[in-house]
């Protein structure tokens, strides 16, 4: 990858210049196995909405502005049905966050995906100002990480999810709630926060530990937050360390600042 010019891996998107002000911001990701669940429920518009906010927030990091979107599905056997649900949901998404969905792949592919399986990735791209870079370089210790509450698992750690559905079951509606779109909530602590984190697979700490310079790690509060009731159904199963490591625990998005203001929620410090 270095080899082609590249440089800098690891954050929740890449950048590249534009211009001698600018920077390129984009992502790609898709929903994963959630995807699995979602069509025994009738659930794949929220699936749609799953890709575009991922993508979205995961450009928002950085404190670019997110401009489009591109999507790919791929199926052992195309459902027309199906892919509007997907390309449906992901539009409605697009239209809040004033991203242009400009189209994508679609592929039948039956000799890779089983019967009645399919798959939804999508890129998401942005611009950013080098003035405005969010890049978490002047996060100092004793800077405070405030959280942002999830709808629920968002679109991280389905295969566990299923597994523990073998078990016992659970239909609240936190099970399969899109992700949530974190644009107004980067808007509004633009020149504040030092640092962005989408929580996604890996969990609040490992998705910190993203943004964080060198030396600095986040110490969590762990009851500052109430979490949603899928949570405490997934306790039961799971054990807390593993919760931790896989899930958003309810909090889908984290800023890291030097002090909160009235109202936000202080979830942690920087050590």
């Amino acid at each position: 990858m270095e080899s082609t010019g590249a440089t800098g891996f690891g954050a929740f998107a890449a950048l590249h210049p534009l211009d001698g002000e600018r920077y390129l911001a984009a992502s790609t990701d898709g929903v994963g196995t959630k995807l699995i669940l979602a069509r025994t429920r009738d659930r794949l518009r929220d699936c749609g909405a799953d890709l575009a906010a991922h993508c979205i927030n995961d450009v928002l990091t950085c404190g670019a502005e997110p401009l489009m979107l591109l999507d790919y599905v791929a199926a052992n056997e195309i459902r027309l049905d199906e892919v509007a649900e997907l390309v449906d949901g992901a539009a409605a998404v697009c239209r809040d966050a004033g991203v242009a969905l400009v189209g994508g792949e679609t592929a039948e592919l039956p000799g890779i995906y089983a019967e009645g399986e399919l798959d939804f990735a999508g890129t998401a791209v942005g611009v950013v100002a080098r003035a405005d870079l969010v890049d978490g370089s002047t996060v100092e210790v004793g800077d405070v990480v405030i959280g942002f509450a999830s709808a629920g698992i968002h679109a991280n750690g389905f295969t566990l999810v299923r597994r523990v559905l073998e078990d016992e079951d659970y239909d609240g509606p936190d099970l399969l709630a899109p992700t949530r779109l974190y644009l107004a909530q980067a808007r509004g602590l633009r020149g504040r926060a030092k640092a962005f984190a989408h929580v996604t697979g890996g969990g609040i700490l490992g998705n910190l530990a993203r943004v964080l310079p060198a030396g600095r790690t986040a110490e969590l509060e762990w009851d500052a937050w109430e979490r949603p009731p899928v949570f405490h159904w997934l306790a039961r199963h799971v054990e807390e360390d593993e919760l931790r490591r896989v899930f958003n625990l309810g909090i889908g998005w984290c800023a890291v600042v030097a002090v909160a203001a009235p109202g936000e929620t202080v979830i942690g410090r920087i050590r």
